[in-house]
């Protein structure tokens, strides 16, 4: 039985409904055709031009937001490095930290793989941990030179608020994400003895409990003005001692599987 031109009107209407909804096909080309009546047909053919040039302009769209998003993510690996730049330019100031920033970011990075962090949150914590000190910019030169004895009150103070500032400079890099967090919190301590704002245990970013193992170890085996460097084993048998007070014992117990596994690829 032939369809009746009402038939075909709700038909056409059904289509129309379709492409609103974003559901393009060519169930509209038979209402097109030569067999339907002049002002159906003309009617189907402005309506199939029209899902036609909607789906071009879609695609393009799709294009743009591809490319758009390409090269955000340009624009973010290129700010990323420009302050690990930043960062590796303050240890120039430095000759006994130099280098410090891409180790812990290296070491953090393998501690959290190590206890099973995706990939992409390993990155935020790799480039926390390049950028943890770098509040350290606003220091004076005092602070990097060799001082003798205990460190007077006032830079005291200015050590302990590296992280604070850092946080400060890096604030509106909005994709560092957890990045800021990390940065804000390397110096908290499981026991609620660290600062800035003394949080303990499950309340530090999980980010920033190993990159203070990681910052704890490199400053330990590297020459500083206030101690020579420790062997790795002296380092890790300090990292034990405090774990769980000073750093939490996961990290410690990672990163002593990542060590042991590193010392024993070099045995064989």
């Amino acid at each position: 039985m032939s369809e009746t031109l009402p038939d075909k009107l709700d038909r056409l209407l059904e289509i129309i409904r379709n492409i609103g909804d974003g559901n393009y096909s060519n169930d509209v080309m038979p209402l097109a055709s030569d067999m339907a009546s002049v002002p159906l047909r003309s009617i189907a053919e402005a309506v199939g031009t029209m899902a036609v040039k909607i789906k071009a302009r879609e695609y393009h769209l799709d294009r743009l937001i591809e490319e758009l998003q390409g090269l955000n993510e340009q624009v973010r690996r290129n700010t990323v490095k420009t302050v690990e730049a930043m960062a590796q330019a303050l240890e120039a100031r430095d000759a006994c930290t130099r280098g410090h920033a891409e180790r812990v970011g290296h070491i953090a990075a393998e501690i959290a793989r190590e206890m099973g962090v995706a990939e992409a949150a390993i990155e935020t914590i790799r480039i926390g941990g390049i950028l943890h000190d770098i509040g350290k910019i606003k220091f004076t030169d005092r602070l990097f030179q060799a001082n003798e004895g205990e460190n007077p009150p006032g830079m005291i103070k200015e050590i302990t608020q590296h992280h604070t500032t850092g946080a400060e400079i890096l604030k509106n890099l909005d994709f560092l994400g957890d990045a800021l967090e990390f940065i804000h919190a390397h110096h908290e301590q499981p026991d609620g003895k660290g600062y800035p704002r003394r949080l303990e245990a499950a309340d530090i970013p999980l980010g920033a409990r190993i990159i203070a193992v990681a910052d704890g170890y490199d400053a330990m085996t590297t020459d500083r003005p206030y101690q020579k460097a420790m062997s790795s084993a002296a380092a890790l048998e300090i990292l034990r001692t405090y774990s769980g007070t000073k750093w939490d014992n996961e990290c410690v117990a990672a990163f002593e599987r990542v060590l042991d596994r590193q010392i024993g690829q070099k045995e064989t």
